[in-house]
């Protein structure tokens, strides 16, 4: 059995899951192949990703496409892109409908094994605080972090999350889309020609 079928096989959050407001079963959203020209660690897939058993099906994902210059079909090309969350299920909604954090069980079975497959990528983005945490060992706000982006060096990318629910941060930051996004899209681009 390969990683990917280990992982898509999971279901040790099974009762975790069904003990949230969604009431739902484990379906890991399973999206790598070896080896990938960019890493993008995330957080856990949403409602509308565990339906569709595709990473970043929703507008968080148009958000992220344009973020990085690239359309779909190069988004959804495993051989060039990997999307490993923190949590490869939905979480699920705590009873006030707000996400539920990766529960950690996720991260400590299947990323250390997920990382040593992918091997060295040529390009990493963070996107969200939870990958902020364990890829960078951060302690720092996202703010801070993406702030920090320049310090990383030109292959490590800290992103915030592509959520409708940052529009107000991306106001309030106009930095982020005037200097790193296009230092990012370059390096996309540089990354997969």
């Amino acid at each position: 059995m390969t990683l990917q079928e280990e992982i898509s096989a999971c279901t040790l959050c099974r009762d975790r899951f069904a003990a949230t407001a969604t009431r739902h079963q484990p379906r890991p959203i399973v999206w790598f192949e070896t080896p990938p020209r960019i890493l993008i660690a995330s957080q856990a897939p949403g409602m509308r990703v565990h339906a569709a058993g595709t990473p970043f099906w929703d507008r968080s994902g148009d958000r992220l496409r344009d973020w990085l210059g690239v359309n779909p079909d190069t988004f959804y090309d495993r051989s060039k892109i990997a999307i490993v969350p923190m949590a490869f299920c939905f979480p699920g909604y705590d009873a006030k409908g707000s996400d539920l954090p990766p529960p950690p069980i996720c991260r400590a079975t299947w990323h250390d094994r997920v990382m040593a497959a992918l091997g060295q990528v040529q390009l990493k983005l963070l996107v969200g605080g939870y990958a902020h945490r364990w890829h960078l060992n951060s302690r720092s706000g996202v703010t801070e972090t993406v702030r920090g982006w320049r310090d990383l060096g030109p292959r490590v990318f800290p992103l915030p999350h592509p959520s409708w629910r940052n529009t107000a941060w991306l106001k309030k930051n106009p930095w982020f889309e005037a200097d790193l996004l296009p230092e990012l899209r370059a390096a996309v681009k540089d990354v997969l020609k």
